[in-house]
């Protein structure tokens, strides 16, 4: 909500020396969002003056229409002679009053004027665009032309208000009174203590049986609304100056006289009127739920097909609008200077049901000014203000006369109380306020207090927010100054940390930054596409997705089933901007979709939930496994006086899944394997062991060239995931650190021999099973492939055994009968000899 200081002082008398700033202060205070104070004018100097165009000269020979003309702009100039400008625009004519810059100003944005040579001229100022002055769009695309009543020589600076402060507020969606400025001045005046002047207190005349004949066949969905009538409108009117300056400083674009009156009092009041051309109504305006497939061209110009959920606004043809979204283009009203202008007039003010209009807008994405008042909560005893308030501008602006007859449907409602203790808002704070700021502060915000320790709160009808005691806790809280809170640390039951789950995510991510990963967070949602992309089976599991139903972005509905496309999206970026040496990790959840669909309950809110509503929460949720995932690129080592640089392979893929295996004290069993976006003979397929059953949890390699070129990666890019929650299952807890033996090593170093297609894996399980406890580690050091020496299809496996005992010195025959008989087992298991 945009708010120029100068429209709040119309309703709250604020000093004279208060500024934008100090405006700001005080609503940040008391709790508003302002989030800048925009200067409007800041850099802009004078003079400017108002100036009637005497003649216009039309200049050939140019390749775009100029015009050399005459401007009188009275003593301005200190002389009182024409001013003579050069002036590409179209839009005005002999006679015109325009805005005119005269050499020795200054525009917005540091722009000098000064009298200069041109098209064979010289233009002595400028006549001005409303983008020139910082105005923004009024609808013309050209030059302002002013009113004819306009005198020239008038300061246009002090006209055209273009000096003004203007105060941007996010409005949270508890906050909705605050989208007016009788909102915003009613917060303004509690901040400063002051008395508001409340522009809805204005005299309306009582309903009665003359006005336009109105029908609500849905209560529920509008439960009031105000039909008043203004014949007789100039077709010549248009919105002046001060109320088109309003809604350009407000952020809105003037229109024509009655749309822009509209507008002007939704901005005031926060309360959304539509006028419609009373010529193009037929018979009774209706309310009512549309028809499944019904269809509705709106004043966008889109035809639209209309839910059975809508409510929309009808005559005896059918729809004529989305009620609190959008009129229909049917019985638009015409602007003036038309030749059909609209002369007669019916204004709706209606109060409609938040959640309709928001599922209506959000169906149709179709946000207006309009729904996203109404979404937040508009104050139903202001319609018929609103509407007399629109009724008295458009008799003052454009000649019109008001009709006897005023219609008015309201469905029975009672205000709404909350009983409260005296001490609820004592208790929230931690404050002792006393019951005396407790009513003091409730009546500030506009409710009706009475009682003593128990007071009955009666809400005002401008705030739908406040609906429990904790709602007027805060309200007495944020008034009397959220920074007066005494700043408590809360005292953490002793004896809890850091889950081993969160403890094994710390530790991971620590491995990893210190293996020269840098962390890579991404959002967690994914379009289909990826998978192709990525190569997946038409029947991978990893295409079963969870689908949002109002995604942020539509090209990204789903949430990601693995966390490789966010990282190497991460990984293209930034090797597009240049780092092209890059090794990336990130740990988080993926969403698998559980076979049973279940619709998630509503949990109480006056309670703690049970232990059965929470599970049933928790069964309606997808499976969340979390998972950590690195991406690699470019050079692994850099060169130096060392040596020469290392490229990344999959062998640092797989190390990184080593390293994460590690953290979890999980055997990682590494094999190849072959899987969707690796390349099948690069890829290696992790698995563990948990509760004596083996799991693949992860795959780690080289991409697949497709792949690669499907996502514009880096060549050779490689990659590893695996689940950490199934290693955390798998391992051991929290590793420990080995223990330093006194005694020596023993290493014994063996060649096998073993078929081409043996896993070098399957053959270290082997060595150390036979081993047994006296083995502390094994490296496999060598592999050697001679067709003429091992044989075709053959394959040499050297491995260096280390040896120790934690209690005495090994001896030689210790040694090798160690080694002997864990050869003797990898022979047994898969064919392997002794080399040479």
């Amino acid at each position: 909500m945009r708010v120029p200081l100068s429209w709040l002082r119309e309703y709250v008398d604020l000093p004279a020396t208060e500024t934008g700033r100090d405006v700001q202060a005080k609503l940040i205070s008391a709790g508003l969002e302002v989030e800048t104070v925009e200067h409007l004018g800041a850099d802009l100097k004078g003079p400017l003056a108002v100036g009637q165009v005497l003649t216009i000269e039309e200049l050939e020979g140019f390749k775009k229409p100029i015009r050399f003309c005459t401007v009188d702009v009275g003593r301005a100039n200190g002389t009182g002679a024409p001013q003579e400008i050069v002036c590409g625009a179209r839009n005005f004519s002999v006679g015109d009053k325009v805005v005119v810059v005269l050499p020795g100003a200054v525009l917005p944005g540091g722009f000098a004027i000064a009298a200069r040579k041109t098209y064979g001229k010289v233009s002595h100022g400028m006549i001005c665009s409303g983008d020139e002055l910082g105005m923004g769009d009024d609808g013309s695309k050209g030059i302002i032309v002013l009113p004819p009543e306009t005198e020239v020589g008038t300061d246009a600076v002090e006209l055209l208000e273009l000096v003004d402060e203007v105060l941007d507020i996010a409005v949270t969606p508890d906050r909705g009174y605050c989208l007016s400025m009788r909102g915003v001045a009613r917060e303004t005046a509690t901040a400063y203590g002051l008395p508001l002047r409340d522009p809805a207190l204005l005299d309306v005349p009582g309903p009665n049986a003359f006005g336009h004949p109105v029908k609500v066949s849905d209560p529920v969905g509008c439960d009031r609304f105000t039909a008043r009538t203004v014949t007789g409108l100039s077709p010549d009117a248009r919105s002046p100056i001060w109320l088109t300056r309003r809604l350009q400083k407000a952020g809105m674009r003037p229109v024509s006289l009655a749309v822009d009156v509209t507008n002007y009092v939704m901005l005031e009041l926060g309360q959304p009127l539509h006028a419609y051309d009373r010529s193009l109504l037929r018979g009774a305006i209706g309310v009512r739920r549309a028809g499944q497939g019904e269809k509705l061209t709106t004043l966008d110009g889109m035809r639209r097909t209309l839910d059975a959920e809508d409510l929309v606004i009808t005559d005896e043809r059918g729809p004529i609008g989305l009620a609190g979204v959008m009129g229909g283009a049917d019985t638009e009203i015409a602007g003036h200077g038309l030749d059909q202008a609209t002369s007669e007039v019916v204004v709706e003010a209606a109060h409609f049901d938040p959640v309709s209009i928001a599922r209506t807008a959000r169906r149709h994405k179709l946000p207006s000014e309009a729904s996203r008042r109404f979404e937040r909560g508009v104050d139903p005893q202001a319609a018929a203000a609103a509407a007399q308030r629109t009724v008295d501008l458009l008799v003052l602006l454009a000649g019109g006369t008001a009709e006897a007859g005023v219609t008015e449907v309201v469905a029975p409602s009672a205000p709404h109380t909350i009983t409260i203790p005296a001490d609820h808002p004592d208790k929230v704070a931690g404050v002792a306020y006393g019951r005396e700021t407790v009513v003091r502060s409730l009546q500030q915000v506009g409710c009706d207090v009475y009682g003593q320790d128990e007071l009955i709160v009666t809400v005002p009808s401008w705030r739908p927010d406040l609906t429990d005691p904790n709602d007027l806790a805060e309200e007495v809280i944020r008034l009397e100054g959220y920074e007066n809170l005494p700043a408590t640390l809360p005292r953490p039951p002793a004896g809890r940390g850091l889950t081993s789950r969160q403890r094994l995510h710390r530790r991971t991510g620590r491995a990893l930054a210190g293996a020269g990963y840098v962390e890579a967070p991404n959002h967690p949602f994914v379009g289909e596409q990826i998978f192709d992309q990525l190569g997946l089976d038409a029947d991978d599991p990893a295409r079963r997705v969870v689908k949002l139903t109002n995604p942020l972005n539509d090209e990204e509905p789903a949430l990601r089933t693995s966390l490789l496309p966010g990282l190497l999206g991460a990984l293209r970026r930034n090797d597009g901007r240049g780092s092209h040496d890059l090794a990336l990790f990130e740990t988080g959840l993926v969403f698998k979709p559980r076979e049973e669909q279940r619709t998630a309950v509503r949990l109480p809110v006056d309670r703690r939930p049970t232990d059965e509503e929470l599970a049933g929460l928790d069964a309606a949720l997808p499976h969340q496994p979390r998972h950590v995932a690195v991406v690699l690129a470019g050079a692994r080592e850099q060169a130096g006086w060392w040596g020469a640089d290392r490229s990344a392979g999959w062998a640092d893929a797989v190390e990184a899944a080593r390293t994460v295996a590690a953290e979890a004290g999980a055997g990682l069993v590494v094999r190849k394997g072959r899987y969707g976006p690796w390349h099948p003979g690069r890829c290696a397929e992790l698995a563990v062991t948990a509760d004596g059953t083996e799991r693949v949890v992860g795959h780690a390699g080289e991409l697949h060239p497709r792949v690669v070129k499907n996502l514009g990666l880096p060549l050779r890019t490689c990659a590893m995931e695996i689940d950490l929650d199934a290693l955390e299952q798998a391992g051991g807890g929290i590793p420990q650190a080995p223990a330093i033996s006194t005694f020596p090593v023993a290493t014994q170093d063996v060649a096998l021999v073993v078929d081409g297609a043996v896993p070098a894996s399957d053959v270290e399980a082997a060595l150390c099973e036979g081993a047994g406890e006296l083995l502390e580690s094994i490296r496999l050091f060598d592999v050697y492939e001679n067709a003429e020496q091992l044989g075709e299809g053959r394959k040499s496996l050297a491995y260096a055994l280390r040896f120790r005992a934690a209690d005495r010195t090994l001896t030689v025959d210790e040694a090798s009968a160690a080694r002997d008989a864990a050869v003797a087992l990898a022979g047994e298991r898969t064919g392997a000899v002794l080399r040479g």
